[in-house]
């Protein structure tokens, strides 16, 4: 798949490049993210390299990860990482995708990673066809939660033993994102369950 850069009002969402390996080993220094995240821990300059210079760049030209690095348009600076991982790209009557992100600490609070999981979610709804966008994330991690629902997730439960972090399996929180959450056609009909009124 082709590389794109999306823009929103005060954001560049963008492929990393190798120009940005040292602002993701700033990042990626801070505790909540290497507990929260599948990142390596510790996390150094090899894993950096190898993110931006590897792991994005296969991503994208399977069209299976899609790594966004999100950019202040002011300054240029390094807010998030944004991912979509297209669970199953090759069937095209699942058009599913999971998205995961980190903040970075100094750009949190600001309402920053939602316009990002926004503007992604609805070029994944628009461009690719993604008709359920699912968000997980380790039981505890309330400030992935938080972005999740203020960008309109719904809260579907709880998911044992769902996770792998560091050798060790963790509950999940998981939400949908839906086309028609954002006011987008959906290219299926969707006949959601109604329960029985008694």
């Amino acid at each position: 798949m082709e590389p794109l850069t999306l823009t929103t009002e005060r954001l560049e969402l963008r492929p990393f490049a190798p120009r940005d390996a040292d602002a993701v080993l700033r990042a990626c220094q801070d505790a909540d993210i290497q507990r929260w995240t599948t990142i390596p821990s510790p996390y150094r300059r090899e894993h950096a390299e190898g993110f931006v210079n590897d792991i994005c760049p296969r991503g994208w030209e399977g069209g299976t990860l899609l790594n966004f690095g999100t950019f202040t348009r002011q300054g240029g600076e390094l807010v998030s990482s944004l991912g979509l991982y297209r669970t199953n790209a090759s069937r095209t009557e699942d058009r599913r995708a999971e998205v995961g992100f980190w903040t970075a600490r100094e750009h949190r609070g600001r309402g920053y990673t939602t316009e990002a999981v926004l503007a992604v979610a609805r070029w994944a709804f628009t461009d690719l066809g993604i008709e359920r966008l699912e968000w997980l994330a380790e039981v505890g991690n309330v400030g992935s939660r938080a972005v999740a629902q203020k960008a309109g997730f719904v809260m579907e439960g709880a998911l044992r033993s769902r996770i792998v972090s560091r050798g060790v399996r963790r509950d999940a929180w998981v939400g949908a994102l839906l086309p028609s959450d954002l006011g987008v056609p959906a290219q299926q009909p969707y006949l959601p369950h109604v329960r029985d009124q008694k």
